[in-house]
């Protein structure tokens, strides 16, 4: 099955035009013809073109599926399957999550209120996810869009107005810090406790799981102390050959004083000035599409970042998957 007789690229206002013409992120819709918009034919057609997907989303960073017969976690476990990348366990991370069903887990459970400031999946660790499925079930009335930016401009623009800070990240990275209780936090974004973080209620293992990380553990009566790096801030992606802003920064910058910290690898702290700028940079560059009902969306998490908006009026249920 060819890519144009099942697939049309369409256009929604908030796309924005890329250096090279590219659109970002890309929007698919399936062509109007008898029996296009089962699920089956969607999966037969993501194996049949995935080539195509891939190059596309290569290109564009990210595509959004619109309009395509999902309807169910099931549903959309099964559109994950049907590309075919393999799991990557969500072993390590500061949000809570649950599994739903197959591959399929929630997003990050905290209030959905507040917001979650832009980041890699997982950019603290070596094995980071290469791409990031997300899946809209239940449409938000209002806010609570998964806004992406693409993390080669961030860099490009924070190199050009802060290019000593920008050195210093390249020159010794970063080091993360990260207190996490036994019982996880359900009004923190980073609010995993260290035995869904790791997993495990054995402090041992979580301390061996925790270095197969490039992490270690320091006890703190019921809490963890996890350091991790120092891990590079800036990476060269080999497929878009372009430098990236890989790290954590501002949903760290952003977190909660008490729960987490990041600095230079060196010890020194990061550039309060270089952090706030960032911050502004992120949203005048980022695209916001408001979620609708069976929305996927596939994110190469190499290239771009991500975050959420908080909800200005529910319901609002996103679900996802991480892929190596």
């Amino acid at each position: 099955m060819a890519a144009g007789n099942f697939f049309r690229q369409v256009n929604v206002p908030q796309q924005k035009t890329q250096y090279d013409g590219v659109l970002f992120p890309a929007v698919l819709s399936p062509v109007d013809a008898p029996d296009v918009k089962l699920l089956s034919a969607f999966q037969e057609a993501i194996r049949a073109n995935k080539p195509w997907l891939e190059s596309l989303l290569l290109k564009s960073g990210a595509i959004l599926f619109r309009g395509f017969a999902v309807a169910s976690p099931s549903d959309f476990n099964d559109v994950i399957e049907a590309f075919g990348f393999p799991e990557l366990v969500y072993v390590g991370g500061r949000a809570s999550r649950t599994q739903i069903i197959g591959r399929v887990y929630t997003a990050n459970e905290s209030p959905l209120d507040k917001e979650i400031p832009f980041h890699h999946e997982l950019a603290y660790i070596p094995d980071s996810p290469t791409k990031l499925f997300f899946f809209c079930e239940q449409e938000p009335e209002k806010g609570g869009e998964t806004p992406i930016v693409l993390s080669h401009i961030i860099y490009e623009k924070m190199k050009d107005r802060y290019p000593d800070f920008v050195s210093q990240l390249e020159e010794h990275g970063l080091t993360y810090i990260k207190i996490a209780g036994d019982e996880d936090d359900p009004s923190s974004f980073t609010g995993s406790s260290w035995k869904t973080a790791y997993k495990t209620d054995d402090r041992n293992v979580a301390e061996e799981r925790a270095a197969k990380l490039g992490a270690r553990i320091e006890w703190m009566g019921n809490s963890a102390r996890t350091i991790t790096g120092p891990v590079p801030g800036i990476r060269f992606d080999e497929e878009s050959h372009r430098k990236t802003w890989f790290n954590s920064l501002a949903v760290t910058y952003g977190a909660p004083a008490s729960n987490s910290r990041v600095d230079l690898g060196n010890g020194e702290p990061v550039d309060h000035d270089a952090m706030n700028n960032m911050l502004d940079i992120m949203k005048e560059e980022c695209v916001a599409i408001p979620w609708k009902k069976g929305d996927v969306l596939l994110v190469n998490n190499l290239m771009v970042l991500h975050g959420r908006r908080p909800l200005i009026k529910p319901p609002r249920r996103i679900l996802a998957s991480l892929c190596k």
